[in-house]
């Protein structure tokens, strides 16, 4: 009965030009062979499954090619073939952690006098060479200095740090990089493809997530997805194999935060228990979503509109202060350092929210009675004009308001979303009409004027009034009487109102006098 080869080995590159995301790497070696500039001990460095025993490999075969040595191997000849397979003598492979001793270290030199078998060179892979005792290390080192010329030394390690300097300084180093994200993404696409195996991206997202920049990992991942969704790779079934946490759950709990709702978190924590999902995970999955949310904050155009959540985090960055999300994720990553000192996970996990909860801004429950009293300064204002922008001239009618005023009105209609909404907010018009609009941006905002965005904006203004849209855009001084603007000086209104009535509430004043306190402003937010 035939057996079918797991995905890792598979696929596994057989050339220079299979391997991903080590193109440094590829560079340097395929110059030194093209050049026959050879060095005598080669050192690769790197966290597991990103490419070291495979490049190593293919390194022997190009020094053992019947075509000579070359920075391509034919991959046909005895040579190639026998590498391929795991059968060519002149390939001696090493494994240090089950060979530690100086024992193994010394048969293994006594051996290099011998000349090579069927091959050019005698090729001695050494992997995970850290492991090795120090007198193993002891015994390797003259060798290592001077070697028969036709020996060549490949190590590879995990842990370079552990390797005696006497060692490294004999040795032409390579660190491999941990592979991306997008690199993952791409090469499982074409592994499936080629498998004739059906996936959706979201999948496939979360696997190469998981990989954690290591390929071997992302292949056997991928061989797992394959069996747990019954031969093809679906969302759900993949979450459920990695015991991922929705993303719905995440919205959740920070809305849950926002609301200061207690009952709530507790409530997600209790559904989230009952997916068998691991907390850590949740909170490791939570502060990532706390640092996409500071980057829409502070550096907006880092974030990827194309992003299924991004309307959400853009929301999300409007209800947290930037000091609110600051001190959540070090609570979440403190959180998940004391998992593991906790009761339990489901109690570790809870104290954590609960302690996000104690942190936030609050005056007790008085506090409401204040907020109450003087809500009507803490309601959303509206200053914008409430005129209707009509979405398809009925008529070659004249629109009333100003050109900056339509703007205005007309961008609060539009469904605009991330660095479009924001491109549309700091504008302002100098002519409009709804077949031509011109706008002017000033030039620190000038980043906004991508090409994409620009294309986005067009499209919504023309779904909006149902005919072609001449747009066009440059940068100017502006008086600044922008949406943006508008809304900024709306908040100060808010901030401002709000303050003075808590301050000069009499119970806030009673509480004052009593406790010789002081009032922190900061702490005061308006009603959203």
């Amino acid at each position: 009965m035939a057996h079918s080869l797991v995905l890792a080995r598979k696929w596994r590159p057989k050339t220079f030009t299979e391997l991903v995301g080590q193109a440094h790497v590829v560079r340097a070696l395929s110059n030194a062979l093209t050049q026959n500039r050879l060095h005598h001990a080669y050192l690769f460095t790197g966290t597991r499954g990103v490419g070291k025993t495979t490049i190593a490999r293919i390194l022997a075969k190009a020094l053992n090619c019947a075509d000579g040595v070359t920075a391509t191997p034919c991959g046909h000849c005895a040579a190639c073939q026998a590498i391929d397979s795991g059968n060519f003598a002149d390939l001696i492979e090493l494994d240090a952690a089950s060979n530690t001793q100086v024992d193994a270290m010394r048969d293994l030199m006594d051996n290099l006098q011998y000349s090579p078998v069927y091959g050019r060179y005698k090729v001695y892979l050494i992997d995970e060479v850290h492991m090795l005792s120090k007198s193993a290390f002891n015994a390797m080192l003259k060798t290592l200095e001077e070697p028969p010329a036709h020996v060549k030394f490949i190590l590879a390690t995990t842990d370079p740090q552990k390797i005696p300097v006497t060692v490294l300084s004999r040795c032409l180093q390579f660190c491999l990089k941990q592979i991306t994200t997008t690199l993952i993404i791409a090469r499982l696409t074409d592994i499936l493809a080629a498998e004739q195996i059906r996936a959706d991206q979201t999948a496939l997202k979360l696997l190469a997530h998981a990989a954690k920049g290591s390929m071997r990992d992302a292949l056997s991942l991928l061989d797992q997805a394959i069996a747990f969704c019954n031969n093809c790779v679906e969302e759900a079934g993949t979450r459920a194999m990695l015991g991922v946490v929705n993303q719905d759950y995440l919205f959740a709990l920070l809305q849950g935060l926002v609301q200061k709702d207690g009952i709530k978190l507790l409530a997600i924590t209790d559904e989230l228990e009952a997916t068998g999902v691991s907390f850590d995970s949740v909170l490791q999955d939570l502060a990532a979503w706390l640092h996409q949310i500071a980057l829409a904050q502070t550096v907006p155009q880092a974030i990827d509109e194309a992003l299924p959540q991004c309307d959400q985090l853009f929301a999300l960055a409007g209800q947290f202060s930037r000091e609110d999300v600051q001190l959540f994720y070090q609570i979440a990553l403190h959180g998940r350092q004391d998992l593991g000192l906790a009761p339990d996970e489901y109690s570790g996990f809870s104290m954590t929210l609960l302690r996000m909860l104690a942190f936030l801004p609050d005056m007790g429950e008085k506090t409401e009675r204040v907020a109450e009293n003087t809500g009507k300064y803490c309601k959303t204002l509206v200053l914008c004009a409430d005129q209707q922008i009509p979405s398809k001239p009925q008529t070659t009618q004249t629109i009333s308001l100003t050109p900056n005023e339509a703007w205005l009105t007309l961008v609060k209609q539009l469904k605009l979303t991330g660095m479009t909404r924001m491109l549309a907010q700091y504008c302002e018009a100098s002519t409009f009409s709804p077949d031509k609009i011109t706008l002017c941006l000033a030039p620190e905002h000038r980043h906004l004027l991508e090409k994409t965005y620009q294309e986005k904006l067009k499209g919504q203004l023309e779904a909006h009034f149902g005919n072609s849209v001449e747009l066009a855009i440059s940068l100017a001084s502006i008086s600044g009487d922008t949406l943006a603007t508008r809304q900024e000086n709306e908040k100060r209104t808010r901030q401002a109102e709000a303050t003075n009535a808590i301050e000069s509430e009499p119970f806030v004043q009673e509480l004052i006098e009593m406790f010789d306190g002081t009032l922190d402003v900061t702490s005061i937010k308006p009603n959203p």
